[in-house]
């Protein structure tokens, strides 16, 4: 699926924060984390509820907005299939390049799993 170029700009504009929702036992579990975004494919490193969630059920929504002293911006919702990355070297690499973006040390949060979410389907809505 293409994905609106402008999401494409927003998702890719600054350090944000992804809003990760996950679903089990049809319950829904909602989780802030960092991402890197690129040709349609969204990566996290996670660990925990979210992790043991996404490796029963893939299905994932993710939430970016921006917004400026509590007044939005504009938001980009996704949806799409989550597949857990179990080899250490992808997630070295993604981790670093997760980390580059917002500023820390490429390998900071070394404990964590890699996750790649092909994105189905985006929208956007600017305020």
């Amino acid at each position: 699926m293409s994905i609106d170029p402008e999401a494409e700009r927003l998702l890719t504009s600054e350090p944000l924060i992804a809003h990760l929702a996950t679903c089990r036992d049809g319950r829904p579990h909602i989780a802030p984390l960092w991402y890197v975004y690129d040709d349609g494919v969204v990566e996290v490193a996670t660990t925990g509820r979210k992790l043991d969630d996404l490796r029963e059920n893939p299905y994932v929504s993710l939430s970016v907005e921006s917004s400026d002293g509590g007044h939005p911006e504009w938001m980009v919702s996704l949806r799409g299939t989550a597949t857990v990355v179990d080899d250490e070297a992808a997630f070295r690499e993604a981790n670093a390049r997760i980390n580059r973006k917002y500023g820390v040390d490429g390998d900071a949060w070394d404990d964590n799993t890699l996750v790649r979410i092909d994105v189905g389907s985006a929208s956007v809505r600017t305020y």
